[in-house]
């Protein structure tokens, strides 16, 4: 396994698009196989989903309906709503496995993989990719 982590600043967008990264790190390996993503944090989570359409407002509006910004969790150190921020992990997984075929994400005409993070108490992230041959 191959594996490279890659710090990811937040604080201007909470949608960062992480396919090209991604997709250049599976360049650099060998034949076909897995890659693992991975975002080791509490409070964000990935997406599979079309970027530039207007679908990352879409989500965060739905995500805004789901787990809204306001003091009714029982998680309540940080800002105003950070409780919701621990719960987005239990609706987008911090974690996605995506096939490589010939040195290239096998992704859909329009699927893209995106870091959420709504947490504004840390923007500061780490992402994991990691690389498994087979």
């Amino acid at each position: 396994m191959n594996s490279k982590v890659q710090s990811v600043d937040t604080s201007s967008n909470p949608f960062t698009d992480l396919t090209g990264d991604i997709g250049a790190f599976v360049a650099e390996q060998e034949g076909d196989g897995l890659v693992n993503v991975f975002v080791p944090h509490a409070t964000a989570g990935l997406a599979l989903i079309e970027t530039g359409s207007g679908s990352e407002e879409d989500l965060a509006a739905a995500l805004d309906r789901v787990l809204p910004r306001d003091t009714r969790y029982v998680h309540r150190h940080g800002s105003p709503g950070h409780g919701a921020d621990h719960v987005l992990p239990a609706f987008l997984s911090p974690s996605v496995v995506l096939p490589v075929v010939d040195g290239s994400l096998a992704l859909g005409t329009w699927q893209s993989i995106v870091l959420i993070d709504l947490n504004r108490d840390n923007p500061r992230r780490k992402v994991r990719f990691s690389f498994i041959p087979g």
